[in-house]
Parts: C-alpha cells; sequence; structure tokens
C-alpha cells in the first residue's frame, strides 16, 4: 500500500538521487509531461539506470497511442520497473493495450509474467470520463486509478480549475469523485492528485487529510517536501486503530449479528468491513 507517489523528473539524475531520499512510498520517474520531447532519448537511458535493482520504482510514459510510448517501454521494461503509468486513458481499451505489450516484453527480458502493475491517469481528456465504469476487470495488472485536473482544463478552455481559496471548482471535483468511484467498482487503490503549491505545507496536509476521509488511499506529490505530510496523513491514528480492533472483536464475537451497539451508537456490516480494511492498512505500513 503505497501513500505518497512521487513525480521525478527522468532527464534530472540529480532530481532523482533526491527522490531517493525524500521518504516517499513510491517513486514515478516522468518520461511525459516533464521532459522535453528532444530531451526524451536522454531520459529514457538515465531512467533505465537509476531503476536498476530498485524497488518500487514506476515509469510515467508518454500517451499509449504515440511512438514515444513504443520508445519508453522499449527503454525502461530490462530494468524491471513496479509498474508503469498510463497518462491520458481514453478508459479501459488502451490498458488492455498496454498490458498485451507488456505482456511481451516481460516475456522476451525475462520478467516474471505480470510483474509490471499499471496506474492509471483516467480523467486528463474529456472523453475518458464517460468511460470510468469500464476499468472493471480490464486487467488483472491494473493498481491504482489516479485523476489529473490541468490537461483536463485546459481541453475544455477554462481560466481555472480551482476558486479563490483553493477548491476544486465543480466540474473537476466532479473528475475527483468519478475517480473515485471508478476504482472502487474495479477494486484497485485510489490515488488523489497532486497539491501543486509545495510551499504551502498547511494547505497540503489540508487536503491530505480531505483526501484519506473521501476514501483515497494516497496522493501523487511534485517535491521532496510533500512527502511527510502526505505520509502522516495516510497514516492510521491510534485512536482509529483501537476503534477499529474494537469493532473487529465486536463482530468476531457476534458472528451472526447485522448491527451493533458500541459507544453509544449502531455498528453495523460496512463499518466491520472498513475496520478489517484500517487494520490491513496499518500492518502492511508496519512491514515496510
Amino acid at each position: 500500500m503505497n501513500r505518497s507517489f512521487l513525480f521525478v523528473p527522468a532527464d534530472s539524475e540529480r532530481k532523482m538521487r533526491k527522490a531517493g531520499d525524500s521518504g516517499a512510498d513510491a517513486l514515478i520517474l516522468d518520461l511525459e509531461d516533464s521532459v522535453a520531447a528532444n530531451a526524451r532519448p536522454e531520459a529514457r537511458a538515465l531512467a533505465a539506470e537509476y531503476l536498476e535493482g530498485k524497488a518500487n520504482i514506476w515509469v510515467r510514459i508518454n500517451p499509449i497511442d504515440t511512438e514515444d510510448a513504443v520508445a519508453d517501454l522499449a527503454a525502461v521494461m530490462p530494468s524491471t520497473p513496479a509498474g508503469i503509468v498510463l497518462p491520458k486513458s481514453l478508459g479501459a481499451a488502451d490498458v488492455v493495450r498496454l498490458s498485451k505489450q507488456l505482456d511481451k516484453l516481460e516475456e522476451s527480458h525475462g520478467i516474471a509474467a505480470g510483474h509490471t502493475a499499471i496506474i492509471v491517469l483516467c480523467t486528463e481528456r474529456p472523453d475518458a470520463l464517460f468511460t470510468l465504469g469500464s476499468y472493471d476487470a480490464a486487467t488483472p495488472r491494473l493498481a491504482a486509478l489516479t485523476w489529473g485536473a490541468e490537461d483536463l482544463a485546459a481541453s475544455v478552455g477554462a481560466s481555472s480549475n480551482r476558486d479563490d481559496d483553493g477548491n476544486w471548482l465543480p466540474p473537476y471535483e466532479l473528475a475527483r469523485s468519478l475517480c473515485l468511484f471508478a476504482a472502487a467498482a474495479a477494486k484497485v487503490a485510489a490515488v488523489d492528485t497532486v497539491f501543486t503549491d509545495y510551499q504551502d505545507s498547511a494547505g497540503l496536509a489540508h487536503y491530505a487529510a480531505n483526501a484519506r476521509r473521501d476514501g483515497f488511499s494516497g496522493m501523487l506529490a511534485i517535491h521532496p517536501a510533500q512527502i511527510d505530510a502526505i505520509n502522516n496523513a495516510f497514516m492510521p491514528t491510534p485512536a482509529e486503530l483501537d476503534r477499529a480492533e474494537r469493532i473487529v472483536a465486536l463482530f468476531d464475537d457476534n458472528p451472526d449479528a447485522g448491527a451493533l451497539g458500541m459507544d453509544g451508537a449502531m455498528i453495523d456490516r460496512p463499518h466491520f468491513v472498513q475496520a478489517q480494511r484500517l487494520l490491513l492498512l496499518a500492518k502492511k505500513l508496519a512491514a515496510r
């Protein structure tokens, strides 16, 4: 379970080294938006070299319908990334297309079949919003859905995607919510998008806390200074764990009950399932 994914431009050895010491649960070496087209050949080589022998390093390739994506995959797959981040996806068909390419590349490079997972940026194109329900059962490789607002805003000609207080405007809040629900429907993790003002630590802490409250399991980051706040926001508190343990114990003692009283309130099966998830998350984080 990854709480924080830190984007790193793959054309900078210095930034990749710095990112490795950031405390991020996972890194995403970026070959797309943060790398100029003429710098991509060198960035691919640097990414492949950095990947060697490291765990939980992902690579954001270029859109699957481009020649750059083919070149990206050819360069980095021999170094066995943990997964591929697919930008500007239009739906399950794009993920299936990527998965088939990964099948071939894993076989040709002696990588265990299915090793390479996929995270999808699922809201960057307007038409993608109408296919979000398609990701369910698209491929066992699918690990998470995440979303983005910058490309989406540009594509509709919006002058801004946030209000004066920094909150998402309604079209982008809708995209965020649909990503969350699509991930739940596909039974994969939902990862919230970046908080772009990396100098606003209070704003980031508030945003990350709300993301966890709403059901996201982690967040994207654009700067090492954001990692501690994100990791802390997605770490269950002792009080939450204590309550979860008591809920699980209560239902274990009453296996046929549909609803039970605890602390003056009714606790039913959805509370039990959520408590189990929280305890599993804490166990996974403790095992890091």
